[in-house]
């Protein structure tokens, strides 16, 4: 069955001449061939890239901010708030599996981004609507006289949760199927527009890094002072800002032509599935096997070499119903090497949750005063993580990649698998740094008598977490753009939308994985009336020893990365 990206219809082969200056594999949105000169490129990128900017400003709007609104309305514990936040997180970086196998496999990356769209529009209108509500005083619902009132706030944080996993289930379809459609409009085959994919990620990272900025400065200062209602309406019309800009772009884009009688994931699966069935299938068959059909040996052949059983039949002959194409085959061994990859990085991600929850539950603790009367909120120190993105992408894409490519020979000057682990290598410091803080922070605070009393504010500046967000905002601009590259140029060209929800899984883990730890060393240190690690007493509690724990955990993590990067071979139609 045909399955177009197109928001038209669909075409056939014979209505697909060969023309001068077409790109193979790409239509435009009246199904003809795209031509590289009227369709693609900066231009349409230029349109989901502002898409991008819009989308995370809204996103953001929530995140940032949401374990301020957790402890505060609605009045929860802060190791529960974290947990909370952890798991709205994980689920909204896992739905994109979701959203990418309907997309790759049904809709099309563009119905899919309107449909995720609107989806997201409600969510973020009902966000809206929940904090608007009136709400009630906690005390009061322990009242037996205030059933009306118990029921009234049970139904407002009931819709808040409802609204908040409706975003995210958005957001699932939304977030890898715009950013694999703005990559599309490159064609990786052409010299130079195969540069310019590149660059296009940083630029990509750039733009939605500006969305996250505009956040912490305007909207989080919004919610801590003029209200959440108002807080949360904004996001609301970003998104709606967002889907008229993504629309707009329509006419220039370029959509994957998919004529493909079978999905990836059915080509894939069968892979194993058949090499399970040949698992008696000797090495010297496959060997006879590749010699007969001509196909070269390479690099990757003898990795996972038991999936090349699949080009066998379970008797040794050639039936074409039972066996496998090396494409195929090499299809499966692409994804499969990814696996060591990806779970290296989980640990990255552990670290990275602790930038929008308990670095900003420390901030909240010290002096935000800059002027008299006005404190900075502290989700909004949030923003040095972006700022510094902000500031060294144009460096690292204008200078550095230039200079390491006229080194190197490469696209993009280093190995994706080198940039994500100098961004890995940052993170251990940061994680450091954090600890170094938190006991300097602790220090203070038993000095001036001010352990039990967790409402006033440490004399200690906040600015002293800035070289930790600094810190973060490096490991980001290696790591995730890096990460967002490699898992769009190594899958199959039918699978990236997949293969970027993959990437965006690894921190839905990583939130989950974070979410554990907190839970577990909260019930492991909180016993027989000790203080727990986390105490909603911060003064009480040593997020240091947690800081020190994932920086041990980091660099085991980076020595098992480095190890698997080493082993790693680069897909043959990569561009690296």
């Amino acid at each position: 069955m045909t399955n177009l990206n197109l928001p038209v219809a669909e075409t056939t082969d014979a209505e697909i001449p060969l023309l001068d200056g077409a790109v193979y594999g790409c239509v435009d949105y009246k199904g003809r061939p795209a031509r590289r000169s009227s369709s693609g490129g900066w231009r349409s990128a230029s349109f989901i890239i502002g898409v991008e900017v819009a989308e995370r400003f809204a996103y953001c709007g929530i995140s940032s901010n949401l374990i301020t609104y957790l402890t505060g309305p609605l009045g929860q514990s802060t190791a529960t708030a974290a947990e909370n936040v952890n798991a709205w997180s994980g689920v909204a970086s896992l739905l994109p599996l979701l959203g990418a196998f309907i997309a790759d496999s049904f809709l099309g990356r563009y119905r899919t981004i309107v449909v995720a769209s609107l989806l997201y529009i409600m969510g973020l209108a009902l966000l809206t609507l929940s904090a608007m509500i009136p709400l009630d005083a906690t005390s009061s619902c322990l009242e037996r006289n205030n059933i009306t009132s118990c029921s009234s706030r049970l139904f407002q944080v009931i819709l808040f949760f409802f609204s908040l996993y409706l975003a995210a289930t958005g957001q699932g379809g939304h977030k890898p199927c715009v950013q694999a459609f703005g990559a599309d409009q490159f064609d990786g085959e052409d010299p130079e527009e195969c540069k310019a994919k590149s660059s296009f990620f940083n630029w990509w990272y750039f733009g939605m890094n500006c969305g996250i900025l505009a956040t912490n400065w305007f909207l989080n200062y919004i919610q801590d002072n003029l209200g959440w209602g108002l807080g949360f309406g904004i996001p609301c019309i970003a998104m709606v800002v967002a889907l008229i800009v993504f629309l707009a772009g329509t006419k220039t884009y370029r959509y994957s032509d998919k004529r493909s009688e079978k999905s990836p994931f059915v080509r894939i699966g069968r892979v194993f599935i058949v090499a399970a069935r040949n698992w008696r299938t000797t090495s010297s068959a496959i060997a006879a096997e590749e010699k007969a059909s001509g196909t070269p040996p390479h690099e990757g052949s003898k990795q996972f070499e038991f999936l090349s059983k699949a080009l066998l039949a379970p008797d040794g002959s050639k039936e074409y119903v039972k066996v496998c194409s090396t494409e195929e085959v090499e299809e499966a061994k692409a994804v499969l090497r990814l696996v060591p990859i990806w779970a290296t990085c989980l640990i990255y991600a552990v670290v990275f949750a602790q930038s929008s929850t308990f670095f900003t539950k420390q901030g909240a603790t010290m002096d935000r005063s800059i002027t008299i009367g006005f404190d900075i909120p502290a989700a909004a120190l949030q923003s040095f993580i972006s700022l510094t993105v902000v500031l060294f992408i144009p460096i690292y894409d204008r200078i550095f990649v230039p200079l390491a490519r006229a080194l190197t020979g490469k696209p993009a000057g280093i190995t994706l698998l080198q940039r994500i682990g100098t961004g890995m290598f940052f993170s251990i410091v940061s994680m450091v740094v954090a600890a170094f803080v938190e006991m300097q922070r602790l220090k203070i605070a038993q000095e001036y008598g001010l352990v039990d009393t967790p409402n006033v504010t440490v004399p200690m500046s906040v600015w002293w977490l800035v070289p930790c967000y600094v810190l973060f905002g490096m490991a980001d601009a290696f790591t995730m753009v890096g990460l967002q590259e490699f898992f769009y140029d190594q899958v199959p060209s039918e699978l990236r939308s997949v293969g970027l929800s993959l990437y965006l899984s690894i921190f839905g883990v990583g939130s989950f994985l974070s979410s554990f730890l907190v839970s577990a060393i909260d019930k492991a240190t909180g016993r027989d009336g000790h203080h727990s690690w986390f105490a909603s007493n911060l003064n009480w509690a040593h997020l240091d020893y947690f800081y020190w724990l994932l920086a041990g955990l980091s660099i085991i993590d980076l020595a098992a990365y480095i190890y698997f990067s080493k082993s790693y071979i680069y897909n043959r139609g990569s561009t690296l």
